[in-house]
């Protein structure tokens, strides 16, 4: 019986493939498929693999990576930090769109969907693509981390000049995956509220990332979000 290819952005696929063949990767989609029998996932199947789609592999300049999605009802859409138009903005995204205001003078917009930003070529993944609604981290240790893994580690093999926005403990913990002789990593804390002020407001990460991009002459991000 010949395995279906998963519904993955062409380009990622091609870079990607042997993930999917490996067997940790069929156990997740086994856990997948036995958690949708009893429960809801977010975010819907169709948007596991958003970031990757709305992001092709060539187009790829800046990564943020984070944890987890969220995990209530039309919030998570498969990239990390964005919600739904229309959905109100968790904590963590103010503090995002309030570091922007104040770094690059955009004004905090009404819309928390960051669609735009991934157009630029700004990868917005989370190391767990997927989570069990209103449980927090509940997909973790199932496969997922591997493959988000694997994917920091092609982008740092195959890529040059990228920009990695690393916040908080957990995403900085994969540096260890990246070559820094040729890429640029940025950390910082999270900017959930529990840390934002020890560090990420003020942090000035959206115009560093833009002048890092600028000086390896490619074009920089338009950090604003349609309201």
């Amino acid at each position: 019986m010949t395995k279906k290819k998963p519904n993955i952005e062409e380009s990622w696929y091609k870079v990607l493939k042997e993930e999917f063949d490996k067997d940790y990767f069929a156990q997740l989609k086994t856990f997948l498929v036995e958690e949708k029998k009893k429960s809801t996932i977010y975010p819907p199947s169709n948007q596991i693999f958003a970031a990757f789609d709305s992001t092709p592999f060539d187009q790829v300049k800046v990564i943020i990576l984070g944890q987890d999605p969220y995990h209530d009802a039309n919030q998570a859409h498969g990239l990390c930090f964005s919600v739904n138009a229309g959905i109100k903005h968790p904590p963590s995204l103010r503090n995002i769109f309030k570091e922007i205001e104040s770094d690059l003078g955009i004004p905090y917009p009404k819309s928390g969907c960051l669609t735009p930003w991934t157009k630029q070529g700004v990868l917005l993944i989370n190391a767990t693509l997927t989570v069990r609604a209103h449980q927090a981290g509940s997909h973790q240790k199932k496969g997922w981390e591997q493959f988000t893994d694997a994917v920091i580690k092609k982008l740092s093999e195959q890529k040059l000049n990228l920009v990695f926005l690393l916040w908080g403990n957990f995403a900085i913990s994969k540096s260890a995956l990246i070559d820094q002789s040729k890429h640029h990593i940025l950390t910082t804390v999270h900017p959930s509220p529990l840390s934002a002020h020890r560090g990420f407001l003020g942090s000035k990460h959206f115009s560093k990332t833009n002048l890092l991009l600028s000086q390896n002459g490619l074009a920089p991000i338009d950090w604003r979000v349609e309201n």
